[in-house]
Order: C-alpha cells, then structure tokens, then sequence
C-alpha cells in the first residue's frame, strides 16, 4: 500500500481525524459536549471523513443492532458510547496468545458498549456450528430432492428430465452472472459501514439498497422471462426438446427474483449478527420441492415421461412448485428480519451525504461483476475439454464432491467471520482484520487438511459407493480418482476465498478480481498443456489437477497482495499450526489408506467391498488423527471440539465478560 507522499510502508494505513469531535445534532447534552475541553471529551477514531463537515458520520456502537431500547422500542437506534470510551486502535506485535481471546466474539471490543448496553453477540464457533449443522442437513434434504425428481421425470437424450434440468439452471445462470456475486460478497462490508457511520444505524441505507434491488431483481426477472426461449437455444436446447424446456424455463426464471432476495435479506441478517435462519432456509425449498414430486406422481400421466409425452399439467405442477420452494426459502427470513425490528420502506433518493457511499457501492459492482465474468470463462474452458472427452457429468460430480466439505466447513466460518472484519474495517482496526484472517486460517486449516487426507485415500471407495448405479463402476471410480489427485486444493481454496473476504472487509473490489484472473489464467493454460500433453482418460484427472493448482496460484497471490497492503502479516504461529495438523492428517491418511489396499487385496472391486474399505478405512483414519491430533499442540482442535458439543472452550459465562483491548495478533 502506498502512503500519500508516494512511500511505500508497510505500516501504513488510511488516515484517521483526531481533534475535537462534533457535537451530536439534537442530543440532550449538544450544549455540555461544545463547552467542553477536547482532553474531557476524547477523540474521533473512525476512519477519515472527506464530504462536508456537517455530514460527518456519528460515533455509533458498531455491533449494535434494532433491537428493543430501554424504553421497550423496537428499532430505536442504540446511543452512541461517551466519546473518551473510544480509544484510537494501535498496530501491536504479533501474539499467537490472542487465539483463544479471538474464538469469543461476545465480549466488547474497543469502542462499543458492554454487555449491559447491547445483545449478545454469539462466539465464531458457535455461529460456524450453526451453520454447519444447517449446511449438512440442507445438503442431505437436497440429495434426496435430487433422487426424487430423477426418478419422478427420468434421464437421458429427450427425457422430460433433461429438459427440466436445461430450464433449472437457467435461473443460476443468469442470477449469478447479474447479481449473485454482488450481493454475496460486498453488501455486508458497505452495510456494517453504514451501521458503523449513520446516526440511524443505517436503517436507511438498508431500505435504499433492498429498494434498489427489489427493483433491479424484479426488472432482470422480467426479461429474463420474456426471453426464455432464446435462451434455451443459446444454452444447448435441442430442437425438438425446446418447447417443453422454454416452457419449464418460464415458470422457473421467476426464482431468479427470489435468488437475489433471499441473498439480500440474508446479507442484513449476517450483518446483524443472525446466522442460523440463512443457513437453514434452503432445507425449506427441499422440503417443498420433494412435496411437489409427491404431487406430481399422484397426476395421471405415461410411465415413460419424455418431451413428446409430458402433459401440461405435469409441467405446471412441476414448474410452479419448484420455484414456490425457492420463493419459500427467501420469504421465510422475513420472520427474523422482523424480529430484529427492521421495517421495510420504499426509499430510492439518496440523501446528500450518501451520494459517495452509492458511487462506491457502483464501483464495488462493476468489479464483482468482472470477477464473475472471468470465473465464467474459466468454467467454459473446463467444460469444452470436458465434452470433448465425454465427461462432463464425471469432473461436474467431482468437482461437485470437491466443494461439499468447504461448503459445511469453509463457508460456515466464513459466514461468521465477514461481518467481524467488516466491522473492524469501518472503524479502523487493521489489527483485528488481520487476527481474523490468522484465525480462519488456523481453523480452515484444522479442520479441512485431514479431510483432504481422508479424500486422496479414500475418493476411489467413496464414489464407488455413492455414485454406482448412476454410473458405471468404470465411471463411478474415474470420478474419485479425479477426487482424489485434485484433493490437496481444497484447503489452497478455502484460503484464498478468506483472502478475498479481507479485501471485501475494506470494501476493496479490485483486488479479488486481480487474484481471480490470476486463477483462471492458470487454470486456462493449465488445461490446454494438459490437452496437449496428455491423452484419454487422463486428461480428466489433469483437470482436477489443473483446477486446484489454480488455487495454489491464487493462495499465493493473495498472499502477497495481503503483504504489499498490510506488511508483515505474523503468519509463523498459522505456519506452525499447517505444519503439526499435516503430521496428524498424514498419519490417519496414510492408516485409511492401508486400510483401502488391504480391502482391495481380500475383498476386489465391488460395491459392497468399497463400501467396507469406506467405512473401515474411514473410522480407522479418524481416530488416528483424532490420536495424534491431541496430543499435538494445537488448541485450536479442543475449540472446534468444544464447538461441535455446543460449547466454546474457555467461554462458559463469556456473555458476562467485560470490555477487552487488543492485546495483538493471534
């Protein structure tokens, strides 16, 4: 990062105003604070803020949220803290003795109220818990949708079920190349800004943006089905399938609105610091939509359902109950949107001190959406090899197995951890920002390496098992070999998506979009020596492989790019913990893996003896890790385990702590 002189120091961050603060518009006491001397009175700590002097944000508390004043109103915004309680945030040296003090996120930081003033905030673990219990069963729900609707509708060339599946991920589609990676990854950042800088906690500004993109969502929904039969034909429908699959697309572009608010209302609850209803909406749109196969069964119809021979009833009760699910799974955060007090008005003119805010907001998107482009044309690169080799469907369940554990583990802490960084960002703290990335590190680290073990020695059992009678055995073991080499990326990508959650903390856009070019650009070439190198089936274990050293180029980047803005970043405790969870994971994968070989050996190739080898080598691997693990030093297992029984080490009665400083970098 460059300083305004045009020095590059490491330290060097935003500038921040100190002096005396403004008094407080309308405050009982206004005629106190101006008479004041400024020693009584405090600082300002905030970062700098360059519009008129009369626009200048309040000092508010930055974790409170509408919830019940003392007065028993809901939605009064909570006062802000005596200024001398806010103390500017010093850049201490690195302390890996912070760990545990991090793990709780209910004690008051620097600058907001004790607990006597404001909710309880519940702990990282504890929130990532939630959510990962919500992920797993929603993925369960879900697997389980999937096999209903496949048995209810069929596979295969001019199945009704093919042309249902081209219309279904039409809306994904479209919703993520318009406004999926927008609202995802900068609307908590800038909406914990406004919490941080308006007077009215920025309930305003929350109402202006769901305005907007209420209006946006249900503008691109429109056209989006005006348009569905061209785009069945630009998205590979085949001609004779297009009517039933522009039919279905109709009555399945309308979750495009439902996507994008659901997104929106679950970003203003993470930022309120609501996790378990975003997390277990989804289960909702399961439930539905395996209701709705239910229905569909019980309509008279041909057993053997194809484009040609599906009624239109079928497809109407198919269509509308697939989306109502999705309408379902957004309208339900309703429930806890008003529990918070948050009241919903139309409100689209900005007020005159946020005409910078929405400019930055624009700049934001315009970024977020090259990043989506350019993921995109790494995703047509994959695919196009992946057709011309006949295997599409084997690297998209690979890859599909791939994300699973960092969908319960990854996206679970990261969920909890982006309002904490956001927060910190809005008010200056580059220390705290940077003790959660350690932190996430540290924990992605303990948590995914020995599941990465676990799949390069068990992949080729596990899809033998699960995916067997879908596919081929010759298929179904392609696939977890592909698992299992592109399996040491899994970690490599929870990292670098944690890297790209600091730079949307600092509401800086730019950045992430370089480190996805550099993974993409990898990826690419990656894939085209491997295309020219190899031959058969090989090249689709090189894709896997070409994938996840593109997150080992990302992770590096990103790592760097932390470096060059932020300095040193104190990483020798999180190098340590890498090193000693390896020791373990290497251990119970290399006991799992022994386990897989004598099964081979004893048993040969089948289902059943996969599923032994699975099931002994996969107990036999964890309690060699469980038994190295522990008596290795590494707390951050007991705090994960303490978090899986429902508990947070260290932070029984934490709820009752007392305000702490910043003792440093964990």
């Amino acid at each position: 990062m460059t300083a305004p002189d045009g020095s590059s120091g490491s330290g060097w961050s935003e500038p921040r105003i100190f002096g005396a603060p403004m008094p407080v518009p309308g405050d009982a006491s206004e005629l106190a604070v101006t008479t004041a001397e400024p020693e009584a009175i405090g600082t300002w700590t905030s970062t700098s803020y360059h519009g008129p002097r009369r626009h200048r944000p309040r000092p508010v508390i930055p974790n409170a949220g509408w919830h019940d004043d003392v007065n028993g109103a809901v939605g009064a915004p909570t006062r802000a803290p005596d200024a001398a309680a806010i103390e500017p945030a010093g850049h201490t040296a690195p302390s890996p003795d912070t760990a545990a003090a991090r793990l709780d996120a209910s004690a008051p930081q620097d600058g907001q109220a004790s607990e006597s003033d404001q909710a309880p905030v519940p702990s990282l673990l504890a929130s990532s818990r939630t959510m990962a219990i919500a992920s797993l069963t929603s993925r369960a729900t879900g697997f389980l949708r999937n096999i209903t609707i496949a048995a209810a509708v069929g596979a295969g060339l001019h199945s009704a079920g093919d042309a249902y599946g081209l219309a279904n991920t039409l809306p994904n589609m479209v919703y993520e190349l318009l406004l999926g990676g927008v609202l995802t990854s900068v609307i908590i950042p800038v909406l914990v800004k406004a919490q941080h800088d308006d007077q009215d906690q920025g309930v305003a500004y929350v109402q202006r943006l769901l305005s907007i993109a209420v209006a946006g969502l249900g503008t691109a929904t429109v056209l989006a089905v005006l348009a569905a039969p061209w785009l069945i034909a630009v998205f590979g429908g085949r001609e004779r399938d297009r009517p039933t699959a522009a039919l279905f697309a109709t009555l399945l572009l309308p979750e495009i609105f439902f996507y994008g608010l659901g997104a929106m209302f679950s970003a203003i609850l993470n930022s309120r610091h609501v996790y378990g209803w975003p997390a277990w909406a989804p289960v909702m749109n399961n439930v539905i939509t395996i209701v709705t196969v239910g229905l569909f069964a019980l309509i008279p119809g041909p057993r053997l359902l194809t484009t040609g021979t599906i009624s239109n009833t079928q497809i109407l009760v198919l269509g509308i109950g697939t989306t109502l699910g999705i309408a379902a799974q957004a309208l339900i955060l309703i429930i806890p949107l008003r529990r918070t007090g948050f009241a919903w008005r139309w409100r689209f003119r900005a007020s005159p001190n946020e005409a910078g805010r929405m400019a930055e907001f624009r700049t934001l998107t315009l970024w977020v959406l090259g990043y989506v482009a350019i993921s995109q044309a790494g995703v047509v690169v994959i695919n196009r090899v992946a057709l011309s080799h006949g295997a599409v469907q084997i690297f998209a369940n690979a890859d599909l197995l791939f994300q699973v554990p960092y969908g319960v583990v990854g996206v679970s802490l990261l969920t909890a951890l982006m309002p904490r960084m956001s927060r910190a960002a809005a008010r200056g703290d580059i220390d705290a920002v940077l003790d959660d990335l350690r932190l996430g590190t540290r924990l992605s680290a303990v948590a995914l390496i020995p599941i990465s073990a676990g799949l390069i020695a068990l992949g080729p059992a596990f899809t033998a098992v699960i995916l067997l009678g879908r596919f081929s055995p010759e298929n179904a073991r392609l696939t977890g070999i592909a698992l299992a080499a592109g399996a040491f990326g899994l970690v490599p990508f929870a990292l670098v998506m944690l890297q790209q959650r600091v730079f949307y903390a600092m509401r800086d856009a730019r950045t992430p979009t370089v480190i996805n070019l550099a993974m993409v650009g990898t990826k690419i070439v990656l894939v085209s020596a491997a295309t020219l190198a190899l031959h058969g089936r090989s090249i689709i274990v090189a894709l896997t492989v070409s994938t996840s050293l593109s997150y080992v180029a990302g992770c590096v980047a990103g790592h760097l790019l932390l470096r060059r803005g932020f300095g040193r970043l104190g990483f020798a405790p999180v190098i340590r913990t890498i090193a000693l969870i390896s020791v373990a994971a290497a251990a119970g994968g290399a006991a799992a893996l022994a386990a897989v070989r004598a099964g081979e050996a004893f048993l040969g190739i089948s289902r059943i003896a996969a599923l032994i080898e699975l099931m002994g080598g996969g107990a036999l691997g964890l309690v060699v890790v469980a038994v190295v693990a522990t008596h290795l030093p590494l707390p951050e297992v007991t705090e994960i385990v303490s978090a899986v029984r429902g508990r947070t080490a260290g932070s029984s009665g934490d709820h009752n702590a007392g305000p702490r400083r910043n003792t440093g970098p964990a």
